[in-house]
């Protein structure tokens, strides 16, 4: 389909600011999104009987389903237990909308969807500068970590993580042996690294060892020993300089540290508090098994079982702190569901094309698997799905790199009618429902 030039352009504009000014500009990204969303919008009017432009709904249709699930099953339950709260639907509507920006970037040519790795990129830069330059009295510490205005310390360093090496998963759809491409990436990661290093967000780190065998798989790594032997002592080199830091040693001793505590009945520390809340969130569950105890009445609950003496008044939250234990309490077997078909349709297809051939559906594909074990693992100690920065950044992140699979795919197929030659065919993995 043929699209003006000046729409191209300002849509990869918003692919770069999007993820750009996450960190920095609050409700930047959200701007930028819905900017997209009513561009989308307009053309799914414009084209609404051109054959063929709602189809990747149903060829990509675990990837609609995870992303209606939430906003279904919310809906659903609120109709079930008799009660409405709009704004329950709020950070989880983002992947609803995503649905459109998806079947407008999936019409745009391949290399205008580039911006947006260009757009992690600026973001790392931009938050490791700040970090460098703006420094509170005292300099960032355990006391003062390091965050912003509108969030805490962790999904701060763990969205600063991600930026930082999509900078350099991106890096596989431009040319990664040209230095004035791959010095700025670099440049990026060390950068998003350090921001999340300053914010001591451990349990964002957790994601790191997956995000290295990801880039390992993605680049080859692993396949020849010249390659291995280069990726092992660059890595152990980078973990041993790391991890002999004294603000993560101090990070990761205070886990057995606070175990140890919770073994003599002090369990007020960040860790016991999280177990309490997990272990409420199970006492939940089993009183209301299929539609949990309400989405966003979890406080109220809590409240009232602290009243009766069954959980401590100091967890009394409207969250429990792990996507997986407050979909658990709040939507019950339900809503299980709900999240397990979001985790599976924001991964199946990267899943799928990951040994792609090309390189731009290569680095797309790993790209959408690191946005989406960043996901799972993030919300192993944290709300990742609550946060409207949050969920709107992967919201946009997944939709703009299945675009980029689907967009480079057609390509592909037309340059192979254009040229029907054997070395004009470049292989490339089907999806499979």
């Amino acid at each position: 389909m043929i699209f003006a030039s000046s729409l191209v352009w300002l849509t990869s504009a918003l692919l770069f600011l999007a993820p750009a000014v996450n960190l920095m500009w609050r409700g930047g990204t959200g701007y930028c999104f819905f900017a997209l969303v009513a561009l989308a919008l307009g053309a799914a009017i414009v084209n609404r009987r051109m054959p063929g432009y709602f189809s990747a709904l149903r060829t990509y249709r675990w990837y609609t389903i995870g992303m209606l699930a939430f906003v279904v099953g919310i809906g659903a339950q609120q109709l079930a237990l008799g009660y409405w709260l709009p704004r329950e639907f709020d950070s989880v509507a983002r992947f609803v909308f995503a649905l459109l920006v998806f079947l407008l970037l999936r019409q745009l040519p391949s290399r205008n969807l580039r911006m947006i790795g260009w757009g992690c990129a600026a973001g790392a830069l931009a938050v490791g500068a700040w970090a460098i330059l703006n420094p509170p009295p005292g300099g960032w510490t355990d006391a003062n970590r390091l965050n912003n205005s509108y969030t805490n310390a962790i999904p701060f360093g763990d969205t600063a993580l991600l930026l930082a090496f999509l900078s350099v998963f991106t890096l596989g759809w431009d040319n990664p042996r040209d230095w004035r491409v791959l010095v700025p990436r670099v440049l990026a990661l060390v950068s998003g690294g350090y921001a999340s290093f300053l914010s001591g967000s451990r349990g964002g780190w957790l994601a790191v060892p997956v995000f290295v065998v990801l880039l390992g798989m993605q680049y080859h790594w692993f396949t020849r020993k010249k390659r291995l032997l280069v990726a092992t002592l660059v890595i152990v080199i980078g973990a041993v300089g790391v991890l002999s830091t004294e603000r993560v040693q101090k990070r990761f001793a205070e886990v057995p540290n606070d175990v140890s505590m919770m073994h003599k009945g002090e369990d007020f520390t960040a860790t016991g508090l999280r177990l309490q809340l997990w272990n409420a969130s199970r006492m939940i569950v089993e009183r209301h098994p299929v539609w949990g105890v309400g989405k966003g009445h979890l406080v109220n609950e809590l409240g009232a079982m602290a009243k009766r003496g069954e959980v401590k008044a100091e967890i009394v939250n409207e969250r429990a702190h792990s996507d997986f234990f407050s979909t658990l309490a709040e939507m019950g077997a339900v809503g299980v569901i709900c999240l397990l078909l979001f985790y599976y349709g924001m991964t199946v297809y990267f899943w799928r094309h990951r040994h792609a051939s090309d390189p731009a559906i290569r680095a797309a594909s790993y790209s959408g698997l690191a946005v989406a074990s960043s996901t799972v693992i993030f919300g192993l100690t944290i709300d990742v799905l609550v946060p409207v920065m949050v969920t709107v950044l992967l919201a946009l992140l997944v939709a703009t790199l299945l675009a980029m699979i689907d967009a480079r795919k057609r390509e592909l197929r037309s340059e192979t009618r254009a040229d029907p030659t054997p070395a004009a065919v470049v292989r490339e993995t089907q999806p499979r429902d």
